[in-house]
């Protein structure tokens, strides 16, 4: 990977891809065309990030990747940079209705799987793939280079740096984050719809060892989620997301260490112990949205630049990650056959593959997020009864769980 900052003007201006954003989607999308033998300029507003030394307190902003999603981190090779920094398999899942007696519990062998997935640290992961990119000769990165104008030819797309730099390709990828600046600059709408809810996230540290399990407790209608880590072996320690109200988000964030301890241990009712909570808490606003449309002529979007959704069930990075590894999957085929890869023709595919399933994701979130809100006695009741009976079906549960480790519709080779 060649890398030029905002002072270099010296870089080849024709590419046969650019990817604006080098965040973990638009990253992986670079490495993919790359591998596949595509020139591409991956540009990033951002000033490049020194190298992630893996620190002794994890960083509380975390993903939970699926298997499919480990597949394609390691074609790329960054899943063994990972490895040897940090990451958590969970190979079980507990469920439950802190307003009731409803529970449910995976585990990966009733799945027939190694594992239900990893707890990542979401800067772990960005490291890996920067250094896999650095073996890309084909990548061309311009960080701390924002866009400032989108144009367009009969040929493709034509982007203006603030470096005074001026990109052309026949594809740009828009991967620039749920505030898409490029999505806004090409008219694209997105249908936006605030949660209500603020994620509050900090580590903390258990009484309990975590047993490899990811725990998630519905409190007054809002996911309190427990995630395990292990720091040097020690496998006491969680990542915590907690969606709740902007109000209640607010007073989470005030508290001293000690007192949010003891809110979360509460929250969980005890079953992890005395909670530690070895960092404070961090906030941010939950907001849903989807693009009207994932394509124009010579420009396609991917990533949270396309949707992005409630964390309940932590699956906004994997639907990313597919959304490149798809992208690239079309786009390397139609390359190589000597199509016209920038074309609605080609990019039409992409979408079709992704935007139903990116959907019905969006809609499960806001559905489940509808359900455990609700304080009404029929529904509460309703969903405890639920949740306990699939609980007994097995066959039921290890449909759901194929569905929420990503094996769904038909996927790239680097990911099967």
């Amino acid at each position: 990977m060649q890398t030029f900052n905002e002072s270099d003007k010296s870089a080849a201006s024709d590419f046969d891809v650019i990817v604006a954003g080098a965040g973990m989607v638009g990253s992986t999308l670079s490495w993919l065309l790359a591998d596949a033998g595509m020139r591409v300029a991956l540009v990033e507003a951002k000033a490049q990030p020194p190298s992630h030394a893996v620190s002794s307190l994890p960083s509380p902003r975390v993903s939970a990747l699926t298997p499919v999603s480990q597949r394609l981190l390691t074609h790329i090779g960054a899943w063994p940079l990972m490895v040897n920094a940090r990451v958590t398999p969970y190979r079980h899942m507990q469920v439950w209705d802190a307003e009731g007696n409803g529970e449910i519990g995976f585990s990966a062998d009733e799945a027939g799987v190694p594992v239900l997935g990893h707890i990542v640290e979401n800067d772990v992961t960005l490291s890996a793939l920067h250094t896999t990119l650095q073996g890309q000769g084909r990548v061309s990165a311009f960080f701390g280079t924002p866009v400032e104008t989108l144009g367009g030819s009969a040929s493709g797309r034509r982007l203006g740096l603030a470096s005074g730099q001026s990109l052309h390709a026949p594809l740009v990828v828009a991967a620039d984050g749920a505030r898409s600046l490029l999505r806004d600059m090409a008219g694209i709408d997105v249908i936006s719809e605030a949660m209500g809810q603020d994620a509050v996230v900090t580590t903390v540290r258990c009484d309990k060892p975590h047993g490899d399990t990811a725990r998630q407790a519905f409190v007054d209608g809002c996911p309190l989620a427990f995630l395990p880590l292990t720091v040097d072996r020690d496998a006491h320690y969680c990542s915590i997301v907690w969606s709740t109200t902007p109000a209640h988000a607010e007073q989470l964030c005030k508290l001293y260490p000690v007192a949010l301890g003891e809110a979360l241990s509460d929250a969980l009712a005890g079953r992890m112990g005395t909670v530690t909570a070895c960092d404070r808490a961090y906030r941010f606003p939950l907001v849903q949205r989807h693009a009207t449309c994932y394509v124009q002529p010579h420009f396609a979007l991917v990533g949270d630049a396309a949707h992005s959704l409630h964390p309940l069930a932590g699956q906004g990075v994997n639907l990313g990650l597919m959304d490149a590894a798809v992208l690239a999957d079309e786009v390397t085929a139609a390359w190589r056959r000597g199509a016209p890869w920038g074309e609605l023709s080609t990019l039409n595919r992409y979408a079709r593959r992704r935007r139903g399933d990116n959907r019905a994701m969006l809609g499960l979130m806001k559905g489940f997020k509808t359900l455990f809100g609700s304080h009404d006695p029929a529904l509460t009741l309703m969903r405890n009864l639920g949740m306990s009976g699939m609980h007994r079906l097995t066959p039921l549960k290890r449909l759901v769980m194929r569905q929420a480790t990503g094996e769904r519709g038909r996927l790239p080779a680097p990911c099967r």
